[in-house]
């Protein structure tokens, strides 16, 4: 089983509840959401592993067991190209629960005109794989699910 951390503060929701059908009906894989603090901050590493993609808005780490966690800051926010996103680990980087990888804003990110609710999913996992979703509010690094 993979605890996988929540990589922002904020209020943990559903994922059907993302304006976003890619990440709402599951088609990345199954998980949960932030809707996050309205303040700077810093996206950590939701588990120990490698940084197999990063980009501003959005990185995947994958555990040594081969499971892969996306992280995507906001949505739509790809088309920002950056702007508003500082990295703070490189895409091949070993990473451990809890380590910033992007610092930014959400407050500028609403502000812009986008969502900055964060979809955090378990890549690849079939239906029914993750369990013991969080309610209500959490702190950046508390346990997000479980993915058995």
């Amino acid at each position: 089983m993979t605890t996988v951390l929540a990589p922002v503060a904020g209020a943990a929701v559903s994922l059907e509840s993302v304006p976003d059908p890619v990440f709402s009906g599951g088609m990345v894989g199954p998980g949960a959401a932030i809707d996050p603090a309205r303040k700077p901050g810093r996206a950590i590493s939701p588990i120990a592993g490698k940084i197999v993609k990063l980009h501003p808005h959005a990185f995947v780490v994958v555990g040594d067991d081969g499971r892969g966690i996306l992280v995507h800051l906001g949505i739509d926010t790809v088309q920002l190209r950056g702007e508003g996103f500082e990295l703070l680990a490189a895409e091949g980087d070993r990473v451990r629960a809890g380590q910033p990888v992007v610092a930014w804003n959400p407050a500028e990110i609403e502000a812009g005109g986008r969502c900055p609710v964060c979809p955090v999913v378990a890549l690849d996992a079939p239906e029914g794989a993750v369990s013991g979703l969080a309610e209500g509010a959490v702190s950046a690094g508390d346990a997000l699910f479980q993915w058995r």
